[in-house]
């Protein structure tokens, strides 16, 4: 299981939503296909075939904000974005 699965299934569990790392959180949006924008602190993600925008910035400890993780996981769960991207 490489980096980038198991730090889904790390999503995908919601037991550590205040320990992951921004920088984490944003490649898993880039490798799952979300195209980002950046408006100050604000990176924003869109991807074609989903309706909601994600906004996500940094905790001032360089975590991404729990709250943003679960939205992550949700969106994940909703369109079966992890499913789709396995076999790339």
């Amino acid at each position: 299981m490489g980096e980038f699965e198991k730090l889904i299934l790390k999503i995908l569990q919601g037991l550590a939503d205040k320990n992951i790392d921004f920088d984490d959180l944003k490649k898993v949006l880039l490798r799952l296909g979300f195209e980002e924008r950046i408006k100050g602190s604000h990176h924003i993600y869109t991807k074609e075939d989903v309706e909601e925008i994600i906004n996500i910035q940094p905790s001032n400890e360089g975590k991404a904000k729990p709250y943003q993780v679960k939205q992550v996981r949700e969106l994940i769960l909703k369109y079966q974005l992890f499913e789709n991207n396995e076999d790339e």
